[in-house]
């Protein structure tokens, strides 16, 4: 291949493959980046304990109420701050629509930090 058009081609994947990410940062709120979303996931499939009603790939364990992979949301609008604030405060039996509770941080110890990283996690989850 001529060198001419090798160049041409690395300079065409340059300005491609910035957009790309640039696009696929556009789906995430305000102030949430991939970096928080990655520790997020490490957190959910970890120390979190999400992983144990949610799943590892947080299809849902205890029924379709506890996928989080679709866009349906059962006691949340969806957004990044009211999934942090569940994840936080819980959900009991009384206020579950499915009858399932949730612990606060799902029972786990983890910090309003990791709350926050586990949040950007599940945010990204379901709007793809």
């Amino acid at each position: 291949m001529d060198i001419r058009i090798r160049l041409s081609l690395l300079v065409l994947l340059g300005a491609v493959v910035p957009s790309v990410s640039a696009h696929a940062q556009a789906k995430l709120p305000a102030g949430v980046t991939q970096e928080m979303v990655d520790k997020g996931k490490a957190i959910f499939t970890g120390s979190g304990n999400c992983y144990a009603c949610h799943g590892q790939n947080a299809q849902g364990m205890l029924g379709p109420t506890t996928n989080l992979t679709d866009a349906t949301w059962v006691h949340s609008d969806g957004s990044y701050p009211k999934i942090a604030e569940y994840v936080k405060a819980g959900v009991t039996k009384e206020q579950s629509k499915s009858g399932i509770p949730m612990p606060p941080r799902g029972g786990s110890k983890i910090t309003d930090d990791e709350v926050n990283l586990v949040a950007a996690y599940v945010y990204s989850l379901s709007h793809k």
